[in-house]
């Protein structure tokens, strides 16, 4: 356990990645989807990978079971490590420290695409996880004829500047990687173009923010905002706090888009026996 996270009570650790959790539209969407899928994880052994600064692993602790927490980037895992204390694991690609048959469910948030060889990941994913048990999937949705796809790359929001090594999936493609060892229960793709616009404007100024200071992005994936960027920045995010309610607004407008796809991929798959 880290110093930072020592003596600290639950409600310590949230503090900071609470109050910005709740002006996130794009992350209460993708906790809500991720939630909708959940098995109930009371009595059970879970485990989520790659979830960012560690509030979902925060949120998802909450609702009981017992969860262990990995990430590929060390700022990440650090961060994880000061919201949720123990069991938080570096991980080195593909593989994983866990033995045979670990897990009852794992929730894989934005990692899949991170990963060189994901097929090998996907194979890790059935050795870890017990018959019957469930995997959740959360990564980039594969829109090759995205126009807002385009403007991301123009203002340098790259996949290598998120540390993405391919732009997204298609769900042939994570039926591909699942292979016989899973069985795909539900998919859908969820925050259409207004949300994605959301994120590519607060990705936009947070790029800005770092070429005016000639830093480069510290983590391998992307922006990732952890306890001591809130203490550093904190006239940025009370404008962020100001901006929500029309960030929150404009993102509510993809009802109004409903047949079109949305720019995240979710699904949930069954282990077979």
């Amino acid at each position: 356990m880290s110093a930072v996270a020592c003596g600290q009570t639950a409600a310590d650790r949230g503090a900071w990645a609470l109050p910005l959790f709740r002006r996130s539209v794009l992350k209460q969407a993708k906790l809500d989807q991720i939630t909708r899928l959940l098995d109930d994880p009371a009595g059970r052994e879970c485990l989520d990978i790659g979830a960012d600064n560690g509030v979902i692993s925060l949120l998802l602790r909450r609702m009981g079971g017992r969860w262990s927490s990995a990430d590929l980037d060390e700022r990440a895992v650090a961060s994880i490590r000061e919201l949720v204390g123990e069991r938080v694991y570096r991980l080195d690609g593909a593989q994983t420290p866990f033995p045979d048959r670990s897990f009852d469910q794992v929730v894989v948030v934005d990692y899949l695409e991170h990963v060189a060889d994901d097929a090998a990941f996907a194979r890790e994913l059935a050795r870890i996880v017990r018959p019957g048990g469930s995997v959740i999937i959360n990564v980039p949705h594969l829109k090759p004829r995205s126009r807002l796809n385009r403007l991301r790359h123009a203002i340098g929001l790259t996949d290598a500047w998120h540390g993405h090594l391919r732009p997204g999936y298609s769900i042939e493609q994570l039926r591909g990687l699942l292979g016989g060892d899973f069985v795909i229960e539900q998919v859908a793709t969820y925050s259409r173009t207004c949300s994605e616009l959301v994120d590519t404007l607060l990705n936009g100024l947070y790029l800005l923010a770092q070429r005016r200071k000639s830093t480069a992005p510290r983590s391998a994936k992307g922006t990732v905002v952890t306890g001591a960027d809130v203490r550093s920045r904190r006239g940025q995010f009370l404008l962020l706090s100001a901006l929500y309610p029309a960030f929150w607004s404009l993102a509510r407008l993809d009802s109004l888009l409903w047949r079109q796809p949305g720019y995240k991929l979710i699904l949930r798959a069954r282990r077979t026996a």
